[in-house]
């Protein structure tokens, strides 16, 4: 069961929250076993543009670190990006309260910090037409020769060490792959690639039936070679 939800809006994105109430399923009849889990809430955040420009995301941050033990934590996102730093507070609360209980939804599309984001989910789910790419980082500085430099350089490593600990150590990119991204390669991804480089672990097809990326890459390979077989007919 479900309880009543309550929600919390920043300027781009809507948190959620949802008690469920304890659950009961049988595993084996004859011997009356039942997995049993237990009661917890779910949080939700539909994720936009990374771009609070007012009090930021106080509220919501405030009522993810109320989370308990059995809390998880699911991201809809159908995000162009925006700010790295409000992502990376993202990934702070996922280390704190959700790690192994975080769920992303590419619910229609993800670039930039939105594609990061999916990124750092531990089941992360796709649908047969979502949108996908990673790049570097823009950014600027203003200020005194010698401080811009110091600044620039201390952000590039901090934010170098932070996408390639979340791209390539999880093996989306190749090392290779990575440093032409941070000279400028942008990479675009539909829901093939996502699933052959296992940035999607999962897909949803027809009737809201979840598969997972291997299964969904047969069902391609089988369709292609169908459609082989009639347009030889």
């Amino acid at each position: 069961m479900i309880g009543a939800k309550k929600e919390i809006s920043s300027e781009q994105h809507t948190l959620y929250t949802e008690v469920i109430s304890e659950r009961k399923k049988l595993i084996d009849k004859d011997k009356n076993i039942y997995q049993v889990t237990p009661k917890h809430k779910r949080y939700r955040v539909y994720i936009g543009r990374f771009f609070e420009q007012k009090k930021g995301l106080h509220s919501v941050f405030n009522e993810l670190r109320d989370a308990k033990k059995g809390d998880y934590l699911e991201f809809m996102i159908n995000s162009g990006g925006g700010f790295i730093q409000e992502g990376m507070q993202f990934f702070n609360i996922i280390l704190e309260k959700f790690s192994g209980r975080t769920v992303a939804y590419l619910d229609n599309y993800g670039y930039s910090m939105g594609a990061m984001l999916f990124s750092m989910a531990n089941k992360r789910i796709i649908y047969p037409y979502s949108d996908f790419m990673y790049h570097n980082y823009s950014g600027g500085a203003v200020g005194k020769g010698g401080d811009i430099k110091a600044r620039i350089d201390h952000t590039h490593e901090r934010l170098n060490k932070f996408f390639h600990d979340i791209i390539v150590k999880q093996g989306f990119l190749s090392e290779d792959e990575f440093q032409k991204m941070l000279v400028g390669q942008d990479y675009w991804m539909e829901a093939k690639e996502l699933c052959k480089r296992g940035i999607a672990t999962h897909v949803i097809i027809s009737n809201g039936e979840e598969i997972t990326a291997k299964e969904y890459l047969k069902i391609l390979k089988r369709n292609k070679k169908e459609a082989k077989k009639k347009k030889k007919r």
